[in-house]
């Protein structure tokens, strides 16, 4: 089978993001000459300059004509990219980093979740209300938990009418892969309240902002004290 050099490219990106993430280079041992790393990936040029290329716009890389390329400090990389988010994740877990990305859930999934009450279209609220009947057909075993979880918090994003959050969806669903499975272990069960999250397609479907934002806004903190209790508690079971 024939490789693309885009999916090439992407495979790159995420072994290189990946390791660079995990602290594998430093002065001691700095980031590879891109010869080196040709040869390692068996890759020409041109795909290698492509995949530095996408690191190097995550933060991760500096690179300069004739100066070579060199990891950046952890401060210069972008956390909103999902990308980068998830190699942190997969680095060692981190619960604080976890818990500060649920705080970020509480700013915006509440708001978004009004926003989508009053601008949601018929077939934006339809998608929300897909995503809740794939979640009680994963009550009964017939869908995945995890995935109309997220489904049911990404399409109220998009629903939101706001670019920018619905921008956030594919950083949404990276953390949320991590922080479900958590939450739902600490509250010692495998699957979301699905009642919580019709609370939610209801206040929507109502056209009422207010019930809507308090709906999410509770659904986003229990997951938010979960979180914060996960530092202090170890889970059940």
């Amino acid at each position: 089978m024939v490789i693309s050099s885009q999916s090439l490219t992407q495979q790159i990106v995420n072994e290189l993001g990946l390791t660079i993430v995990q602290g594998k280079y430093s002065a001691e041992n700095p980031f590879p000459i891109e010869a080196d790393l040709c040869a390692q990936f068996g890759v020409s040029r041109s795909v290698l300059r492509e995949a530095v290329k996408m690191l190097t716009s995550k933060g991760l890389l500096r690179a300069r004509p004739r100066q070579g390329t060199w990891v950046q400090p952890e401060q210069s990389w972008n956390l909103l990219d999902p990308d980068v988010l998830r190699w942190l994740l997969d680095r060692n877990f981190s619960i604080e980093l976890l818990s500060e990305f649920t705080e970020i859930r509480l700013a915006v999934e509440p708001q978004a979740a009004a926003f989508a009450a009053i601008r949601a279209t018929p077939d934006q609220k339809q998608a929300i209300a897909d995503a809740l009947a794939r979640m009680r057909a994963a009550e009964r075993g017939d869908d995945d938990a995890l995935s109309s979880d997220i489904a049911f918090h990404v399409a109220v994003l998009e629903a939101s009418g706001n670019r920018f959050f619905s921008q956030l969806k594919d950083l949404v669903e990276t953390a949320l892969r991590i922080s479900i499975r958590l939450t739902n272990q600490y509250k010692g069960v495998t699957l979301a309240s699905v009642e919580d999250h019709k609370k939610v397609l209801d206040a929507i479907l109502a056209g009422d902002s207010e019930a809507t934002f308090a709906a999410s806004h509770a659904l986003v903190k229990e997951a938010n004290d979960l979180i914060a209790k996960a530092k202090t508690k170890p889970p059940k079971g």
